[in-house]
């Protein structure tokens, strides 16, 4: 699939961004997807030339551009137990950093730059995110409920802003989580939540999974998490 690197006009700067789309011109239907914490790196560009093989326009920036362009830091090729450490040191100021506020107000200027492409179709776009990137999908879905259709998160905070989040959403809902990061009695319990906001959603923890499951250069990847995390997104995005 065609890639390109992009600059979005923010209130902060130029967030730094790369979009990958379907080969032969034409306009797509837009998701706007958010990296996870470890941020833009092969095995995004993979997961995002994936979604756009399905007829997709997939945007995915830099939510950590006031710090620099990615990427920030050297990530190693495999980031296994040994390496998370000194990695999570050098990234997690940039986290925090990142607050709801920002997260906010990019929101508002990437999904503006997203829908006004000219390869993107007219009409709602869907959000996605990982990780940290999945609770920022649900701030973006939640803060422009006449923008977002559809919005997905995997192995993500979701419940980190408490149950107002969900009141807002009116996007259609799917939620992968890790078995590692949820018990089945706090997924009773965000299900609850969700079903009181009359939320439509799936919610399910992926068997066999652990914090970061979807992402093939850590020591988290479950292939088969991964495999179930497309066979969960990929119709939610067509209105299944």
């Amino acid at each position: 699939m065609p890639t390109k690197t992009l600059r979005i006009p923010t209130p902060d700067g130029q967030a730094d961004a790369f979009a990958a789309f379907p080969e032969g011109g034409g306009r797509h239907p837009g998701v706007l997807m958010y990296a996870d914490g470890f941020g833009i790196r092969p095995v995004l560009r993979e997961m995002a030339r994936e979604l756009a093989g399905h007829g997709y326009y997939v945007l995915v920036p830099n939510s950590y551009y006031r710090h620099g362009p990615a990427p920030l830091i050297e990530l190693p090729e495999y980031i296994g137990e040994e390496a998370r450490p000194a990695v999570f040191a050098q990234l997690m100021p940039l986290i925090e950093a990142h607050t709801a506020e920002r997260v906010l107000s990019d929101a508002d200027a990437y999904l503006r730059f997203l829908t006004t492409r000219p390869e993107v179709g007219t009409g709602p776009v869907a959000v996605t995110g990982y990780c940290i990137g999945g609770l920022y999908a649900m701030r973006t879905a939640a803060a422009h409920p006449e923008q977002v259709a559809a919005v997905a998160a995997f192995h993500a905070p979701v419940g980190a802003d408490g149950v107002g989040l969900f009141s807002r959403l009116t996007a259609r809902v799917h939620l992968g989580h890790a078995e590692g990061d949820m018990t089945p009695e706090a997924l009773g319990e965000l299900n609850q939540a969700l079903d009181a906001a009359g939320v439509g959603y799936t919610s399910e923890i992926y068997p066999g999974t652990v914090h970061g499951f979807t992402m093939s250069d850590t020591d988290a990847f479950s292939a088969c998490g991964l495999k179930r995390h497309w066979e969960r997104l990929l119709p939610l995005l067509r209105g299944q």
